[in-house]
């Protein structure tokens, strides 16, 4: 190759990947729980295997040349490598499993800790709360990986109920129950009836397919500000939890970006272990760290927001959990139901809806998968509103949305895998049943929290980065519409915030409480107002050029529109046990 051969080949730009690569497992590709006996062989023996019929139908598999003095196996020693590399498998989707049951704990936690207080509850009901809400998130997460969208997704808690709930707790006719545990349970039923009404939304815009009809408007340009946001909105509950306790939180944040992504390219190792289980090595050693402190008394004479965000021991979550609890529905009585109270929580369950379908772009990415088609994406809402109807039906006191964090613990350890996944619903459904082991699980400091958040959020926000390959970048369209999105999906929420931490109450200030929330809950989501405004730009500024559609990238998804236009969506996105049959995707 000459040398000016060579330096256009330098300059050519990397070339559009429908599917990332570099990913170990993506949605499909489940390692085998009992047939994968070449993974279980020497690694330097791998390549030369040769096997020469199926494992259950063969007597023996021989090596090539280049290794057969080791001779043949026997159909019995064919049965222990079988089992050997099923128990290997088994082991290492555990611990996978188990790290995304440990991120996910994170706002199982806080939205509790936030609303239960203000409802009137201790310990004893944060624990109970906590407990539920871990077991409808199993629940939800197997359903939405059985006959949802089939992606590598955990279903849980969501900041944006948080609003409503508070809405329901402040009611002023909740305050004439002097018992803080009756009002605790008025106050929940209330927030039960919201949510089992909300929940039809979702439920009627997915299942009949008019959210698919939606999100057929979306092209790239306008999908790079939702997905990125869905991410970069939850800034606040970065750095700002981290630094509640800076020397707990910033040695977890440095000892999880070394683990992740310097120890890898400093020593290599035949299977990658530190970056893949980053998250779980890290906690644990900052956990211990954090023990040891407390133990040390080095929390002694600080003041009592130090000490609750720094000790081990101060989360009232092991105190206040029973041993063996099944959450069962309407378990704190009849739901209640006000107007005004659902529709609030409405608005809250139409901000789920946008905010997950950027978390489902982002986990089809981190999944390896293609995009995934609009009728998917509108089953996976129905399903979606089905899980906010479970919450309120065994009262979370919160609604569900797509885990944001597990979408970045994807990315960060390249394993898209449903399998693990569906392993960690398992988790949940075990610790919300031991409620003391789950609880001490749960008492990790906040501040390790925080600092997980800082990697995963950015990893989502990434992924919606991604995107802008499909779009012509030298274009001042693209610019203006990425650039202005962007800005206003930050400028806008921060404006609402702050002015309610000012004022006391939403710049729309009308004599409708309950209209007011609403805004509010819209207005303070900052993958809402960028998806919202990208996308009415890219359907209305300049759309009648030609050129207009190849600088949205709206030729490369124009295939996935429809379920069938793409071979690839029926590998990854179809029902299980045959039932794509009865419930076509169009």
């Amino acid at each position: 190759m000459t040398v000016a051969a060579k330096v256009v080949d330098e300059l050519v730009p990397h070339p559009v990947k429908e599917q990332l690569p570099g990913v170990d497992y993506c949605v499909n590709s489940n390692p085998s729980w009992v047939a994968k006996t070449l993974l279980s062989l020497p690694h330097t023996h791998r390549e030369t295997l040769v096997l020469h019929a199926h494992i259950n139908g063969v007597d023996q598999f021989s090596y090539t040349n280049e290794i057969s003095e080791m001779g043949c196996f026997t159909r019995m020693q064919i049965r222990v490598y079988s089992w050997t590399i099923c128990l290997y498998w088994i082991y290492l989707a555990l611990f996978k499993a188990f790290q995304h049951y440990l991120v996910m704990l994170g706002t199982t936690v806080i939205i509790p800790t936030i609303i239960v207080p203000y409802m009137g509850g201790g310990n004893v009901e944060k624990a109970q709360v906590i407990q539920t809400l871990l077991f409808v998130s199993g629940l939800n997460t197997l359903l939405q990986t059985w006959f949802g969208t089939r992606l590598p997704v955990v279903i849980g808690g969501s900041f944006r109920f948080i609003v409503p709930s508070l809405y329901v707790a402040f009611a002023q006719r909740y305050y004439i129950y002097l018992n803080p545990y009756l009002r605790f349970i008025r106050t929940m039923r209330a927030i039960q009836g919201a949510l089992m009404v909300a929940s039809v939304l979702p439920m009627l815009l997915g299942f009949l397919g008019i959210w698919r009809i939606v999100v057929r408007f979306l092209s790239p340009l306008s999908a790079v500000p939702l997905v990125a946001l869905v991410g970069l909105g939850l800034y606040e509950q970065g750095f700002p939890l981290l630094a509640e306790c800076v020397e707990v939180g910033l040695p977890e944040l440095i000892i999880l970006i070394f683990l992740s992504q310097y120890i890898p390219h400093i020593w290599s190792f035949k299977r990658p272990i530190y970056d893949r289980f980053a998250v779980l090595l890290s906690v644990g050693i900052v956990w211990a760290y954090a023990a040891l402190l407390t133990a040390a008394g080095a929390y002694r004479n600080k003041p009592l927001n130090t000490q609750l965000s720094c000790r081990v021991d101060r989360s009232g979550l092991v105190s206040g959990s029973s041993w063996i609890s099944f959450p069962y529905p309407i378990q704190w009585g009849q739901p209640s139901l006000h107007v005004g109270e659902v529709l609030v929580t409405l608005a809250a369950a139409f901000v789920a809806m946008v905010e997950s379908t950027g978390a489902f772009i982002a986990a089809s990415r981190y999944g390896s998968a293609t995009h995934i088609p609009a009728s998917v994406l509108s089953r996976g809402v129905g399903w979606l509103g089905f899980g906010i109807f479970l919450d309120g039906l065994f009262g979370t006191g919160s609604g569900s949305t797509v885990s944001v964090e597990n979408v970045g613990l994807l990315a960060l350890t390249r394993v898209g895998s449903r399998r693990v996944v569906q392993i960690s619903a398992a988790f949940m459904l075990f610790f919300s049943v031991l409620g003391k082991f789950g609880a001490i699980v749960a008492s990790i400091p906040l501040p390790i929290v925080g600092a997980l958040y800082c990697v995963l959020f950015a990893l989502m926000s990434s992924a919606g980065l991604g995107l802008l390959q499909y779009c012509n970048l030298n274009s001042f369209r693209t610019k203006f519409i990425i650039g202005f999105s962007f800005f206003m999906g930050l400028s806008v929420p921060r404006y609402f915030s702050d002015y309610v931490i000012t004022s006391g109450h939403s710049p729309v200030h009308t004599h409708s409480v309950w209209f007011n929330k609403m805004v509010l809950v819209i207005f303070t989501s900052p993958a809402t107002v960028a998806g919202l405004v990208a996308l009415f730009l890219d359907l209305t500024f300049a759309r009648k050029h030609a050129s207009t559609r190849r600088d949205s990238g709206r030729h490369w998804w124009a295939k996935f529109k429809y379920f069938d236009k793409d071979p690839r969506s029926a590998e990854f996105y179809s029902l299980p046990y045959g039932l794509s049959k009865y419930f076509p995707s169009l």
